[in-house]
Order: structure tokens, then sequence, then C-alpha cells
């Protein structure tokens, strides 16, 4: 008999009511692959500008969300060694049919084993965060102990990563936050210096802590004339998000000798993910590293975990969704709140609270 599974399913772009849990074939298993029977999935901004179509290219339809997960390997293929059915994993990189469903295909170079003291809704919230953080600070910054880093903007999953590794790193973090929720946040994860980026004159107490030999941006069209302004000499400002252009003094570059350097996740080699991933595997299992994770969802209510970013709102943290309870992680909120991330779960059971900062 034909095995059969559910995923979230989306056969037009809009609103969060395209997204509908249907029932889909169980995906084949390529040679090099394995099958990830889905306990968490971790839920990403960007993947709402799929859903609505403003990413600017559709995706091919049908369409299943998601590429971060977490859960039990189901089976693997035929070439595959370094993995078995039962083990816990979590996952990097493209999904089949996608991550919100109940099980799901992944190159097995892209699942990796999961600590046994970190749990599956820890997993499923730090692929595309925890990788991009890992790029932002260390393969593109080139953060070294004893620098001092500003993160404009580290209140969402990307952030408050970066700040538990820089720490780990022996770096002094300076952060900033739109709210005072999420002003307490980058500071109760490690950051020495937490300010509010709404309030008047903070970027006077930035530049008196300064100046930062790594900078990390999230908005580059509003900030990026700031971040030139507090860089140190030969320092590198490393754009992980930007919404629009920018005007800026080239000047602050000549004089300072500054680097602006990209991160783009997929321009990653196989090297630097395998780099990356070991580093913060390590530090979820040593405890340098505890994903904040604001929200668990099931996947059945899996059009509630693009709502808040579906109204182009700036977030903090992360959601999550759980599959057989599906449950969605949020990294971040409204501007009205902040929260920590999301999580979704599969299968049935009960809602869990929301957990807020």
């Amino acid at each position: 008999m034909k095995q059969m599974s559910k995923a979230i399913v989306m056969t037009e772009t809009g609103g969060p009511e395209v997204l509908r849990l249907c029932e889909v074939d169980m995906p084949a298993v390529g040679d090099d692959e394995v099958c990830v029977k889905v306990h968490s999935i971790g839920v990403n901004p960007v993947e709402t500008y799929w859903r609505s179509g403003t990413a600017g290219r559709n995706p091919k339809l049908p369409y299943t969300p998601g590429k971060d997960c977490a859960g039990v390997v189901h089976s693997v293929g035929k070439n595959v060694g370094s993995l078995k059915p039962g083990d816990r994993v979590f996952t990097s990189g493209v999904a089949r049919p996608g991550s919100y469903s109940h099980h799901c295909a992944v190159k097995a170079s892209d699942a990796h084993i999961l600590p046994p003291n970190v749990s599956f809704d820890a997993g499923a919230s730090l692929g595309t965060p925890g990788l991009t953080a890992y790029r932002a600070l260390v393969t593109r910054g080139e953060a070294q102990p004893g620098d001092k880093l500003f993160i404009h903007g580290a209140s969402g999953g990307v952030g408050l990563i970066a700040i538990q590794l820089a720490r780990s790193m022996g770096l002094t973090v300076v952060a900033t936050a739109g709210q005072k929720a999420g002003v307490e946040l980058v500071k109760s994860v490690g950051a020495h210096h937490g300010l509010n980026h709404n309030s008047n004159g903070y970027f006077k107490e930035v530049e008196a802590l300064g100046p930062y030999n790594v900078v990390i941006e999230v908005l580059a069209n509003v900030n990026l004339d700031k971040d030139l302004a507090v860089a140190a000499k030969k320092g590198r400002v490393v754009i992980v998000g930007s919404r629009g252009t920018v005007s800026i003094n080239p000047r602050d570059i000549m004089t300072k000798e500054l680097d602006i350097r990209g991160v783009f996740l997929t321009a990653q080699t196989e090297a630097q993910k395998k780099e990356a991933v070991a580093c913060l595997t390590q530090a979820l299992a040593d405890g340098s590293l505890k994903p904040v994770i604001s929200e668990v969802l099931s996947l059945e209510d899996g059009q509630t975990a693009g709502e808040g970013w579906s109204a182009q709102i700036f977030y903090t943290k992360r959601r999550c969704l759980l599959p057989n309870l599906v449950s969605l992680r949020r990294r971040a909120i409204p501007l009205a709140m902040t929260s920590s991330s999301s999580t979704m779960r599969t299968g049935r059971g009960p809602k869990l609270k929301s957990k807020r900062p």
C-alpha cells in the first residue's frame, strides 16, 4: 500500500489562508538522502515572503514552505552510511517537499546529529539563523577573541545566536533592539550592553562604547551610514539584511579602510557549512548556545505562524511548528512586542503556551 504523509501545501500565493494541511505522498528517498520524521519545524520570515509572493520571484506551485526542522531519521538512501533510522537530527538545507510537513527528504549532508541534551524544538530553530549567524560573525566577519562587536538589531534569531557565539569566542558585545523587552532579552543571552535603537540619543551611547572591529547589520538601508561611522579602522561591516537602497559617504570607508561584506547563505561552500555545523553542534552540546524560542504552535495552526511577519513588521526571536502536535516557534514579534523564536510541531496534541520575555 502506498505510504502517505501530511504537509502544508499552497496552490496560490496570498495571505495565511493559502496554507492548507493536506495528505501527500510519502517523499521518496534518493540514494544520498534521508527521510526525516519531523518533530519540530523552524519558521523563518522569508517563508512568509514566498507565501505572499513578495520574495522577488514566486515559488513553483504547488509549494510546501520550510527548510528548518528536527526529528528522527525514518529511512536512508543506499549510499548513506553516516546516519541510520532512529537517529535524532536537525536539518540545514533544502527539504522535499518542504519542512512544513510530517516527513521530508533532505541530503544526508544536510541532516546533522542532534546532541542528546538538546530538544527537537531547539534543533528546529537552529538551521537558517544559526548558519547565518556563524557566517556573519566568523566566515565573513572574521571575528577574533578580544574584538568588539556591534549588532544593530540583535533580538531576532540571527542576532541572538550571534551574541552567544561571540561571547563564547571572547568578544565584547554591544547589541540593540527596538523594545524594552528586546533589550532585556539581548542582555539575558550575553550582550555586555543592550540599547534601544528606537530611543532618542541611543547612537551616542553606541559611539561611546565603540569603535567596533565587527558590525553586523540587519537593516542596512536604514543604518549602514551609522555603522560606517562607528566601525574601527580596518573594521568589517557585515550586512545580513536590507529592504531598500541607502545613501552613504564613501569617505568613511576610505579613511578607515573598512570592508563592507554581504552574507548570502546559499553562497557557503560545503566545507564552510560543515565547519559551521560542527561549531553550532558543539555549542549546543556544551550549553554555550541556547536557542531562544518564544512560541510553539501545532502544524495545523501553520497559518498563524506567519501572521506577524506577513504584516511586514520587525521581530525578535523565533517560532516553531510541531507536526504531531506540530509546533511553531516564533523568532520575532511585532514592533509592539518582542518575543523569541517560534517552532511548529507535527502531529496532534495540546497546544503549548507562548513563552514571552
